[in-house]
């Protein structure tokens, strides 16, 4: 690998023009495509082929109103009135026909109709249903129903109109977000003390993130894209962007101070650290990928969306950026007498040398207080709920939120969220009558369970053998109750069945919901297995060791739960959420465990060989274990540093957003990095290695003699010739 990146950042440096008119060109054709082909992202959760789903989709082909998204429309009278009185019903039945007429609106079921009427009269709630599925709602529509409520207003009624209509409009990013590749540059400046050297990176990865994100908004029109998913990529994109040519650009650097010729360093930056790169490149390629074992095509789109944005960073890291360095040519060296100079010509950086011998001094003591640190940060991990959001995580003061808390005030939290029950008599014993006599029966029976707040009566549909029964929790969509609610109705349908042959499928958003919940919280040990399995087969081909694989998996996992525990502390329980803007706790986004695994997997490893390989290096040499780890690792410290403070700030400007599924996301891959890069890389790593001595590098003869060759160090590349290193040559003329 190291000698074929050597030769590709070789031709990319002296070939500079071409690769940048490439790199240009397929951002012009991207984005031009983009430009004429608009956006046409899906927000909308499911599992095709789950018991929910195959009835939504029944339901919407019988009757499309029914089967499509529902809104909410709440009216509020004045203190001392009542809804019923004639100035305010008149005004909500003018309300209500516009409404109905407006864009994709299938039906409007009146507070009359459906019974939803407070016991004091102060407020009603209307029921509208689209002609559509969520994803397939314009929002002109949306627009328009807020528009309808006007005439009510003006009457002088309190109204808010929400529902699930509201809740597939995507991910809206702002400036905010822009706070983490200003803290990025400013970490760069630190880094390199050079602009032109800060500016590369950041050059680098918005070049490679705006080609990847194009990309992906064109496949938008042939795969169900979510929002989420592209906000997913643009957090992965800048974070691995940067850090990648930071990787390279950093030894790159290192290599001028120390007197190489240009073009010479910039091919074996690429060789050395660049194989680093696309090995730790890969292994967040594999992670995001695995993501389809999962079983959801949602979350499979979402991983591999994930994994293209990462493909083309690598690419941009490989091949744009080592046509930047011939641009710049010697202007990237140090000057002689500078701070950058010297620490660059250092071999032990002071901080780094510094943090090792106090971490290696007594090594037994940090592994335990470092260990014993992360598992305390986890214990709240054991209470980890999960559930997709509703419109109770929306920010407050949106008009879904105010409705949402408005009917759960004056109905109860499951009129938010109610169940539909599709039942299908086709092969009901006594025909129709019977038929008939058996829904009424379930309709009394499901009023009976525990958790249920109302149901109402059978409702044909356009099928002559198929009806839809309303079913209201007492709890909220995303409690634990409606999920035990939807279990206990689908053990009730099931002796229905067998007694009557009258088949009950629970459905609708909440159920679907649910469902999409359950298989993920059922898919989450299979997939951290298969991430785990992954890092020990990686990692014991690349160093040769037993030791290493078990000691970084190890370290990964504590990571994993620590960030879980941080997650539930503060979405769950509250502590500091008024500092990110938790505006409701409760249970965080069903997909954020598997989410977090796969990228944390993959930045864990980047810095695992960034740790582990300088002090195999050394070790490789000849030197003492111990040594090694002294001389190896502080040459890390300085560029892992960055590039974990540079992951922190793109993710932490991301939590800013007020968006529940992005928030958590951005948050725990935050907090992971930070653990994972200061706590275990940097101070466990060290320490473990100081204890076991030389039984870090053991590995089996049989077991050395079937692994395959990894160089990701370079070993393999061309010996340097006289005078390429230890003395500054003769100035080419590079950049122009």
């Amino acid at each position: 690998m190291a000698s074929l990146l050597y030769r590709l950042g070789r031709f990319s440096f002296r070939r500079r023009r071409l690769v940048l008119s490439l790199w240009l060109a397929a951002l012009a054709a991207v984005v031009a495509g983009f430009s004429l082909a608009g956006s046409s992202l899906d927000d909308q959760f499911s599992i095709p082929g789950s018991q929910s789903q195959q009835a939504l989709d029944r339901l919407r082909a019988v009757e499309p109103a029914a089967g499509g998204v529902s809104g909410q429309i709440v009216f509020t009278a004045p203190p001392g009135h009542k809804v019923t009185e004639r100035p305010y019903a008149a005004a909500i039945q003018k309300t209500l026909r516009e409404a109905a007429h407006a864009p994709q609106v299938g039906a409007v079921i009146s507070p009359k109709q459906a019974g939803t009427v407070t016991p004091d009269g102060r407020t009603a709630l209307a029921q509208v249903q689209y002609a559509a599925a969520g994803p397939d709602v314009r929002p002109s529509s949306v627009d328009a129903l807020k528009a309808s409520t006007r005439p009510a207003e003006d009457a002088g009624l309190t109204v808010h109109a929400g529902g699930a209509v509201f809740g597939s409009h995507g991910v809206q990013i702002g400036a905010t977000e822009v706070i983490g590749v200003v803290v990025a540059l400013v970490v760069l400046v630190i880094t390199f003390g050079s602009l032109l050297a800060a500016g590369m990176p950041l050059l680098t990865a918005i070049g490679g993130l705006a080609v990847s994100l194009s990309g992906l908004m064109l496949l938008a029109h042939v795969f169900t894209i979510s929002s989420t998913a592209i906000t997913l990529a643009v957090m992965l994109g800048l974070a691995v962007g940067i850090d990648y040519t930071l990787f390279i650009l950093s030894r790159h650097r290192t290599q001028l101070a120390r007197g190489m010729d240009v073009e010479e360093s910039a091919a074996r930056a690429l060789g050395t650290a660049g194989s680093a790169v696309a090995f730790a490149g890969l292994t967040v390629v594999v992670a995001l990928a695995g993501l389809s074992v999962v079983g959801i095509p949602f979350l499979t789109v979402m991983g591999l969306s994930g994994a293209l944005t990462v493909v083309v960073a690598v690419l941009a890291a490989t091949t744009l950026l080592p046509a930047l360095l011939g641009f710049a040519g010697r202007r990237l060296t140090p000057k002689p007498d500078s701070r950058a100079a010297r620490r660059e010509r250092s071999p032990r950086p002071a901080m780094g040398a510094r943090w090792i011998r106090a971490t290696t001094r007594r090594p037994l003591l940090t592994v335990l207080a470092g260990v014993a640190a992360l598992v305390v940060v986890a214990i709240p991990a054991r209470e980890l709920q999960l559930a997709l959001p509703d419109n109770g995580s929306a920010p407050q003061g949106s008009t879904q939120r105010e409705a949402y808390d408005a009917v759960s005030r004056a109905f109860g939290p499951g009129f938010n969220g109610p169940l539909l029950i599709l039942a299908d008599t086709s092969h009901a014993e006594g025909g129709r009558k019977g038929a008939g006599t058996e829904l009424s029966k379930a309709a009394s029976d499901l009023g009976k369970l525990p958790g249920v707040a109302a149901v109402t009566p059978p409702q044909p549909t356009s099928s002559k053998t198929d009806s839809v029964l309303q079913l209201v929790p007492t709890t909220a969509p995303d409690a634990k109750g409606t999920e035990d609610l939807v279990h206990r109705v689908r053990a009730y349908a099931d002796g229905v069945r067998a007694r009557s042959g009258v088949s009950l499928a629970v459905t609708g958003t909440t159920a679907v919901n649910v469902d999409v919940s359950s298989k993920l919280s059922a898919s989450l040990v299979p997939f951290a297995a298969v991430v785990v399995g992954l890092c020990l087969i990686i990692l014991l081909i690349v160093f040769r060791s037993i030791v290493v694989p078990v000691k970084a998996t190890v370290g990964f996992l504590l990571s994993v739960a620590a960030s879980f525990g941080a997650v539930v502390a503060v979405f769950q329980w509250g502590w500091l959420s008024d500092l990110i803007g938790v505006t409701r706790t409760g249970p965080v986004v069903s997909f954020l465990p598997v989410i977090l695994m796969a990228v944390l997997f993959g930045l864990a490893m980047d810095y695992e060989v960034f740790v582990v390989a300088g002090i195999h290096e050394e070790y490789a040499h000849g030197r003492d274990p111990r040594e090694a780890i002294r001389r190896g690792a502080p040459g890390a410290f300085r560029v892992v540093t960055a590039a974990a403070l540079i992951m922190i700030a793109v993710f932490a400007g991301f939590v800013t957003l007020d968006d529940a599924i992005v928030k958590p996301i951005a948050f725990a891959l935050a907090f992971g990095v930070l653990v994972d890069a200061f706590v275990v890389r940097m101070t466990l790593v060290p320490a473990v290695l100081s204890l076991v001595g030389r039984a870090a590098w053991w590995l089996p003869k049989w077991l050395a003699r079937i692994l395959p060759a990894v160089d990701i160090e370079g070993r393999g590349l061309p010996a340097l010739s006289e005078g390429a290193e230890g003395h500054r040559p003769r100035e080419k003329s590079y950049g122009r």
